[in-house]
């Protein structure tokens, strides 16, 4: 570690705090950004109708929001444009009302019925809820032009989970000049302080024919309209009710059927049930339990091409994780974080589980998970027990604690299988969101406990409309082992300094600028072992188009044996080292179009011979029916003697049809020559009741060249939401 830096890093944060006034204080409605942005909401007199028709006297009498601000292409005036919020409200529901103008020629964006839309692909409304006025995390709403819904949680200050769903109502109308949508929220569906009676908010349109995004309280163009540092305020007019103890109790049944013909066995027929359910243990905590869970249904990760040394990070995608899953997840780095939900039941089935997660009071958040998986012929049953505490400081910073710890159930007595992880972070955000910084320190512990088995990191950064500054910090000790953790390498010291500019011209050509990141790499005595140079000029179009020319220049000295072609015979060996480097150029078009796509192409040399390769997606749709895109991949990689030249092809057409926004039909298919395999996902969704479904998955897997089936499943699996 560096101690000297370090406390560069945290005299840098403390004088930052100073010069940003913020002071450790109960959080008030004058700490948001926008304070002077207050929607009224209120409460309606009569019964609202979700028909998209707004003829009931309660939204003549609601505020209106008719001005949205700018925020690209540029930040500043109005949008071109209008766009109307209003907002009441009942004992039971919060109501939302959207008339969003549209007098430019044309069809409006709608990419499908599907819901948690992509947000770049759709005009759409998004609304953002902070009911706990910690500006860190809260709930997002939205609908799309075809009325497609979007829900999910927010976390970090920005980030949208949308694996998150819950029971609401919408109606979306079109008209020649407008088109508008009607929302109803249950209260029971959110978490809320009792007697809750102020919330921050903002709206944010995304409107692709006038190439404009805007949002009612403005939001910088440098961050996304999602940020809660920049949320207006919205006052009830009198106390929310009470929150009920909610239970919600989710059962499902499974039958399937399936063959490995690799290795020659009968076919597997099974038929299984299991349950989840949720607990509402106050208004802002919630317990969530599970038994004998089945992830059949969840969709299948896109392969990529790896020519890297390290192992590919895939997102959690299981439902059941992923409600307040920045308290377990976002401790560390993306390189190096001590819990990763997808080490728990990817190996072996889960047997049963439980999740305690929430607040207590303003300041403090907890959270508790304990999952078991069942014995295997390969593996013992284990015990995963995940524990993090955080409490809110300043403004927007806070602090956490994690304990994370994996146990071997049923072991000979005299033998001790197990692997913990304690950590600390500090996470730091100043109310304007202009600087982003952490530090963190974890140690794990193991049979015999070696010496050398910490993680420590820390990063400062300053971001404006045009300039952002970032100095980065890490170091992995030999024998850290985060099992249940996501960790690309240990053994090392990182320190990776880095910068970007962006002009602003406000025509044709929106911004454009320089970036440079200059990522070193030292081995524990502090001598270099790699460095990964990357020079960028990056261009951003009115359309949102983009394109971005990049230069990079690497050496290494490998720390392990590595075969990058994947030869059994041939490697490149541990204590060589190579300098090489090479051009890239990338393009992703607009999104308003019904073709469209993204490129990049790289040329240059690669350890000790050459690449070039190119990669990107096309995409064509059939408003709002049919969305058919293929990802696509080309590599040849020529090493030189003794390796082999080697090309190799990844091609993954996907079909995602949606009949309506309660049916749906998805293929995916992936041919990679890279590990021989040709993959087919074929995934039908019927939305029967609110967030009850019936889904019917078929997967089938072939080798590339003889075409001989590997193995190949189908199941159907019914799930019900009792609420």
């Amino acid at each position: 570690m560096r101690p000297a830096l370090l406390l560069v890093l945290l005299f840098l944060g403390s004088s930052l705090f100073a010069g940003n006034n913020l002071k450790w204080k109960k959080d008030t409605v004058t700490t948001t950004f926008n304070n002077n942005f207050v929607y009224h909401v209120k409460k309606a007199k009569g019964t609202i109708t979700v028909d998209g028709v707004f003829d009931e006297p309660d939204w003549q009498v609601a505020q209106k929001t008719d001005n949205f601000f700018k925020v690209l292409p540029v930040d500043t005036g109005y949008a071109t444009q209008p766009s109307v919020m209003m907002m009441t409200y009942d004992d039971k529901a919060l109501y939302l009302a959207q008339i969003f103008y549209d007098t430019i020629p044309g069809k409006r964006v709608m990419e499908s019925f599907r819901r948690d839309f992509s947000f770049a692909n759709n005009d759409n409304l998004l609304v953002f809820f902070d009911t706990f006025l910690d500006q860190t995390n809260g709930y997002s709403f939205g609908i799309s032009a075809s009325g497609a819904k979007w829900d999910g949680t927010m976390s970090n200050g920005h980030s949208s989970l949308l694996d998150w769903d819950c029971k609401w109502e919408s109606k979306t109308r079109h008209y020649d000049d407008r088109w508008v949508t009607e929302m109803r929220i249950p209260f029971k569906s959110l978490r809320y302080p009792n007697n809750s009676q102020t919330w921050y908010v903002n709206f944010s349109r995304l409107d692709l024919k006038s190439d404009e995004k805007s949002a009612w309280a403005p939001v910088p163009r440098q961050f996304p309209t999602a940020s809660l540092a920049y949320t207006g305020v919205m006052k009830f007019e009198e106390p929310l009710p009470k929150s009920k103890t909610q239970f919600s109790f989710i059962p499902y049944i499974f039958g399937g059927v399936s063959k490995d013909f690799e290795a020659g066995t009968d076919a597997d027929y099974r038929k299984d049930l299991g349950f989840d359910a949720k607990v509402g243990i106050s208004s802002s905590m919630n317990l969530d339990l599970t038994y004998n869970p089945d992830f059949a249904q969840v969709e299948v990760d896109q392969q990529i091409a790896n020519i890297d040394r390290f192992e590919l990070f895939f997102p959690e995608k299981r439902q059941f994780f992923l409600e307040n899953s920045d308290l377990f997840s976002d401790y560390g780095y993306h390189t190096s974080t001590p819990f990763f939900s997808r080490r728990i039941g990817l190996d072996a089935p889960v047997l049963a589980g439980a999740r305690l997660s929430g607040k207590i009071g303003n300041d403090w958040r907890i959270g508790f998970m304990n999952m078991t998986t069942e014995k295997t012929d390969e593996l013992l049953a284990r015990n995963f027990t995940v524990a993090s505490v955080q409490k809110k400081v300043f403004s927007r910073s806070n602090f956490g604690v994690i304990a994370v710890n994996k146990e071997y159930v049923n072991v000979p007595s005299d033998t001790s299988m197990y692997n913990r992880v304690f950590g600390f972070d500090f996470n730091l955000a100043s109310k304007d969101n202009f600087w982003d910084g952490k530090f963190f320190y974890h140690c794990s512990f193991q049979p015999e406990n070696p010496d050398k088995q910490y993680a420590q990191g820390a990063f400062l950064a300053y971001q404006t409309k045009h300039i952002k500054v970032g100095l980065y910090e890490t170091s992995i000790g030999e024998n850290y082992r985060a099992e249940v953790g996501y960790v690309r390498r240990t053994g090392y010291n990182f320190i990776g300094p880095s910068v970007s500019y962006s002009f602003v011209p406000n025509k044709r050509v929106v911004s454009h600028g320089p970036q440079v990141k200059l990522d070193n790499y030292f081995d524990p005595g502090y001598r270099k072992i790699e460095h990964e140079y990357e020079f960028q000029y990056n261009m951003q179009f009115q359309d949102r188009s983009e394109l971005q020319l990049s230069f990079t220049n690497n050496y290494v000295e490998l720390q392990e044996d590595f075969n990058p072609t994947h030869d059994e015979n041939n490697y490149l060996p541990k204590g060589s080292d190579y300098k090489f480097g090479g051009v890239s150029l990338e393009y992703t078009s607009t999104r308003k179009t019904l073709f469209n796509y993204e490129v990049e192409m790289t040329k240059g040399s690669f350890y000790c011979g050459n690449i070039q390769y190119i990669q990107g997606k096309v995409g064509y749709r059939f408003q709002p029916y049919v969305n058919l895109t293929m990802n696509f991949n080309y590599t040849d990689l020529d090493l030189g003697d003794p390796f082999e030249r080697e090309k190799f092809l990844l091609v993954g057409p996907k079909m995602d049809i949606t009949f309506s926004d309660k049916i749906f039909w998805s293929t995916f298919v992936q041919y990679n020559e890279q590990i021989d395999n040709l993959n087919i996902n074929s995934r039908f969704q019927w939305r029967y009741q609110p967030v009850s479904d019936i889904y019917l998955v078929y997967t089938d897997n072939y080798f590339t060249g003889n075409w001989n089936s590997r193995n190949r499943a189908i199941v159907l699996k019914m799930t019900y939401w009792f609420n």
